[in-house]
This record gives structure tokens, sequence and C-alpha cells, in this order.
């Protein structure tokens, strides 16, 4: 049999790492056939080549932005062939969708979520260029270093080819992590330093670079950094005396005082009729822009929160979307005059959902726009398909945050008149609402309309606000996101199969079933508290408390599959034992509060945050606890029961 070869054509650093990850797959697929050689040899005729499909002389003329746009070309034989793509990002992703192909699948990160089948290679034909241009995600939850790393190297693998770090230094973050946040009493806090985190952030954009991501960095937090106070520690309330009265005449005016909003840096906004203000927010951009030449896109946000613009008089006379235009092209004409390339991410949130009236863009092609549709509902998408609200008009301060996905495309569609440049969605599948949903299969399900929808109204792609341990019960959500931005072809059905047959074997549709037994006891409408009185609702009591009977059954089911051939089995299968525990101890205590007893049901929760959390290093690959008992607690536990009045 002939020794396999690998010959890098073009020369570039995914490139380099596309030539080792073949190499690896290929020597585990199969673990006889000897060494596989890699070199630089652009006249290689013979083995694999690896390279760029421009230094083959293929056509990329279907890419609009050969940079951004990935195109994915395979023509293999059982000796080798060409494996290319029209950037170095592109190649690596060509590779694992020959190893794809091949058999190969990864459903989450790490070695337990691999499926490397032991099998001889086999011809592959294929050419593809994805679905949306944008398919990744940013940090969120509670993060570790160690899960930071295993989902940047499982970004590609699964197609995907952006990943975004939120705020210049993400300590808030892996402060979670690191404190064992909501699980101190099993896990005591482990302090880090700014520093650290720092070196880690650097140490992400390291491998991000190595597989030629796509790399969004900052979002939140450019509203007050240039005045001295530090936006990182999400959501904290801090101590105002600190703040200089040079800073505070910069900061936005409500309510006839300047000061932070509601005592945070990242919720507050500052005074952009101030000129003075608006260039110390411009150097601040451009600094860091001129010291971070890594960056792909530097997104731009303003203040993570809404009806907290300046009510100053100069302030009044502009929308919060004209005067982020104005800032806009301030920062545009600075970063032309340093010489600078930086792509920047603008967003349609909160406040700037509405689009301006008056102000635009002069440099269109420096920008991208990011709606970002925070207070959907998740229970549904847009209903009938199609946007059937209307724009409304922007009132300073005053303003209801849209409901659902049709009121948030309707103020897109006025952003669309105004904008004409590329957008892209930024989702929150896998923050708040994948806590709310038992077995991943509402959120999968909803993901592939979203994506359609979100298509159909011009939006590029999807990055995802959530945590980076969103794989429990099973990785299938997340799965099913990254293949549907991928190819928007595969139905539901057709991952669902590809998913579950790999993860649970021959008798995945017994798994499925068990899954879906418990999304009907406890549906995700319920969970969130979308129903009409909250989670007030006596007639669920049997179903709520049938939950232990469905689990019983699922225990049986995997005590009969508890050891498999494959690690990846045999990790989907004992990670189910854990889910079931949860769901009978969330079920115990939403059998209290489908009652109104508030008091019993917040101490059943208060004991499965303990239970639990002791199992938490055991599964924190997979699960996020900081996560789920912060969503669930805030949604369910702590809010009191709204029970119908009189006869109602």
């Amino acid at each position: 049999k002939t020794m396999l070869t690998i010959n890098k054509i073009s020369l570039a650093s995914p490139i380099d790492y596309a030539a080792e990850e073949l190499k690896k797959y290929l020597r585990m697929m199969m673990p006889e056939g000897g060494d596989i050689s890699i070199s630089y040899n652009p006249e290689a005729e013979g083995g694999f080549r690896l390279g760029l499909m421009q230094d083959f002389g293929l056509d990329v003329s279907d890419a609009e932005n050969t940079e951004l746009d990935d195109i994915l070309y395979i023509d293999c034989d059982e000796c080798g062939g060409i494996i290319a793509g029209d950037n170095p990002r592109s190649v690596l992703l060509s590779v694992y969708e020959y190893l794809r192909q091949n058999g190969c699948r990864w459903l989450y990160p790490g070695v337990d979520g691999e499926y490397i089948p032991m099998k001889d290679i086999v011809p592959v034909k294929y050419r593809h260029k994805p679905s949306c241009r944008y398919r990744g995600q940013c940090n969120e939850g509670a993060e570790s270093q160690q899960c930071m790393l295993e989902t940047i190297e499982f970004t590609p693998k699964v197609g995907m080819n952006v990943y975004m770090l939120e705020f210049r230094i993400p300590r808030d973050y892996y402060e979670k992590y690191y404190n064992h946040s909501k699980n101190e009493e099993a896990r005591p806090p482990e302090p880090i330093t700014d520093e650290q985190v720092l070196q880690w952030k650097r140490q992400c954009e390291a491998e991000i670079a190595k597989r030629g991501l796509q790399f969004h960095d900052i979002g939140h937090g450019w509203a007050v950094d240039p005045f001295g106070i530090d936006a990182a520690r999400c959501g904290a309330v801090i101590d105002e005396s600190g703040i200089s009265e040079e800073n505070r005449s910069y900061l936005a005016m409500i309510d006839g005082k300047r000061g932070l909003f509601q005592g945070k840096p990242q919720g507050t906004n500052f005074c952009m009729s101030n000129r003075r203000a608006r260039e110390k927010f411009v150097d601040c951009v451009l600094d860091y822009a001129e010291k971070h030449s890594n960056v792909d896109y530097l997104h731009v946000w303003l203040a993570d929160d809404f009806n907290n613009h300046c009510e100053c008089e100069e302030c009044k006379a502009r929308t919060a979307s004209d005067w982020y235009m104005l800032l806009l092209n301030e920062l545009d004409r600075g970063l032309t005059a340093r010489g600078l390339p930086t792509r920047i991410v603008y967003i349609a949130y909160a406040d700037t959902t509405w689009a301006p009236t008056e102000l635009r863009l002069d440099n269109p092609e420096r920008f991208m726009l990011m709606l970002a549709p925070i207070s959907r509902k998740y229970t549904e998408t847009l209903p009938e398909g199609r946007v059937t609200a209307s724009p409304t008009q922007y009132v300073r301060n005053n303003i209801r945050r849209p409901r659902n996905l049709d009121e948030f495309l309707a103020e897109f569609s006025a952003w669309r008149e105004v904008w004409h440049g590329p957008s892209v969605c930024y989702e929150y599948h896998f923050w708040r609402p994948q806590c709310f949903d038992l077995t991943g299969i509402a959120i999968a399900r909803r993901i592939i309309e979203d994506i359609a929808v979100y298509r159909e109204n011009g939006i590029s792609g999807i990055i995802e606000d959530g945590s980076q341990r969103s794989f429990f019960p099973t990785g299938f959500a997340f799965y099913t996101y990254a293949r549907a931005l991928f190819d928007s072809s595969y139905s539901y059905d057709m991952i669902c199969e590809d998913y579950f047959s790999t993860a649970f074997g021959e008798d995945w549709r017994e798994f499925y079933s068990y899954f879906e037994k418990i999304s009907e006891a406890l549906p995700y409408g319920y969970v969130c508290g979308s129903e009409r009185y909250g989670h007030y609702a006596p007639e669920r009591l049997g179903a709520i408390r049938s939950v232990k009977e469905i689990t019983r059954d699922g225990r049986e089911l995997i005590r009969r599959h508890y050891n498999s051939k494959y690690r990846v089995q045999t990790a989907s299968v004992r990670l189910l034992e854990h889910h079931a525990d949860f769901c009978d101890l969330l079920a115990s205590a939403l059998a209290e509060k489908c009652l109104g007893n508030d008091t019993e049901a917040k101490a059943l929760f208060e004991k499965m945050r303990l239970e639990f959390g002791s199992c938490e290093v055991a599964i924190e690959r997979n699960y996020d606890h900081m996560l789920w008992m912060s969503f669930l607690l805030a949604n369910i536990f702590e809010r009191p029961t709204r029970k119908p009045e009189g006869n109602a």
C-alpha cells in the first residue's frame, strides 16, 4: 500500500496547522498505516496537496471577498488529492470536511466529543461555499481557560469561522468560573488577577490566529473606559467618589445629574454632543486598534443598558443612532489618518435598535452592522415567516424594547433603508434561553428557523453570545447551530440523526424519544415562564410529577448502554446520568412553584443548587453551573408567582 504524503502548496500558518490536523486524524483512522510525511512542495503532483484554490488555478469568482467568504474544495481519491480553500482558514475547514465525509465527527469540545472511525479513506469530491459568511461565538457565562482553548479548537471542526472575545480584559467571565459563583460551598474560590486574564486572552488570540479564524474583539466597555472608568466587571455597581469632576462632566446627564447609570459603569453612556468627550472616545479606540493589528473586526458598542442616553439640550437635538453615526464617522477619519485598515462593527442594540433619521456613515466599506435582539422571545421565531410589524418612532429614554423577532426586524428594516453594507446577528440561544430547555430540542428547532429568517432579511450570519459550556445534556443544539449556518440545506431531521446516531449508536432513536418525553413534561414555554400566568399552573402538576417516572425509564436506558466501544458514546450516555438527577431535582422544585408555593419551591431549588453543585467538577466541560443556576433562580424561583385574580 502506498505511503501517504501531505504536500503544502501554499505558505500560511493555518495551512501548516491544517496539514498537522490531517496527519493526526488520518493516523488515528489508519493506526497501522505508517507515518505520513509533511513537506512544503509547490510543485508536488501526488499525495495530499493542501493550499489556496488560487494557487491551483481554481475558480473563486463566487467569493465576494476571499478573505471573508469561505470556499471549500476537495478532490481526493484513496491516495490523496487536492484539499483547498480560497483563504488559509478555508483550507483548514476543507480538511475537517474531508475527514467528516470519511466518517469523523466532532460533537462537542474535547477528546470525549470526538468520533474517529478506524477505516480506510474513500474518495471525496466536494465544493461548497457556506450559506452564511459569519459563523461563530462570543465568550459569556463562567469560563475556564481550558474550556476556552477547547472551544477555539472545536470551532473550525464544525465549520465555524468566527471567534469573539468581549471586553478589553474579560475578567468578569473568568471570575465567575474561578470564584465558582453559585457553587462556593463545593468549590472554594480561586482568585485570579487582571494580569492573568490578560495573558489568557492573548493565548486565546494566538490559538484563534493559528486556525485563521476571524477574530472579533471588545464590544462593550468603550463608553466609559476613555474617562478612566473600568467597565469590565459586568453589571457591577461601584463607588462613584473616585471619579474626577472632569471625567464626570463627560458622562451622560439623566434627570439633571451626570454620573454612572444606576451606579454601573457598563450601563453608562457618555455625553455624545461633547466634542472633547468624543475626541477622548475616538483616541481610546484608535490607540487600541493601532496596538492590536491582529483584530479582524473591532466591535465598537455603546453602553449595555437602555433608556440611558444623555438628556442635555445638545444631545436631545439628535437621536441616539444619529449621534452614533457622527461618532463612527469621526472614528473612521481617525483610522484613515493613522493608516489603519481595522474593520468596525457597530450595533443595533438597546436605544440604537432604532435607525438614524439624519446622518449616515461616510465610509461604509469599513463597517458592519450587528443586530442584537436581546429582548426577543424564544418560544417562537418570526410568525408566518414574514415581518408584519412596523417601525416605531424613537423617543429618548422612553423606549419599549421589542418583544419578539417581528418587532426587532421591523426596526431593522428601517436600518436596511439607510445601511446597504454587510450585517450580522448577535444571538443569545446559548445564554439565558438554553437554561430553560431541558433537552436542547426546542432551541435546536428554533435555531434552524431563525437562521432561515435572518438570511431572508439580509443578515449574513450569527455570532452567539453564550457559555463555552453549552453541551448539556448533549451538544445537539450547538451542533445544529454550526451545521445549519454552514449549509442551510441541512434539515432538523438530518442533523438530528447525524448527531444522535454518533452520540448514542444504533439505538439513538430511543434516546431521542426519551428527550421528547422530558420536553413534553417540562416544555420550554413553561420553564421560561412565557405562559399566561408565568409559572403558576396547577394543571401542569401531573406532567411535572411524571418527570421522575420518565427519568426512571431513562436510567434503565442509560444502564443498558453504559459502556460502549466508542468513548464519545460512553461519555454521552454517562452525562445523561447527571442530567436525570438534574431533571428530578428541578421537577421537585417546579411542582411546588406551579401551585404557587414560592417558599417551598425556592427551598427545593436551593437543595438542587447544592446537590448538583457537588458534581459540577465531573461535568464542567459540558455544563455551566453558574449560568444555569443564575437564570433558573432569577427567572423562576426569586420571582413571586402571579396568580389569576377572582374567578379568571
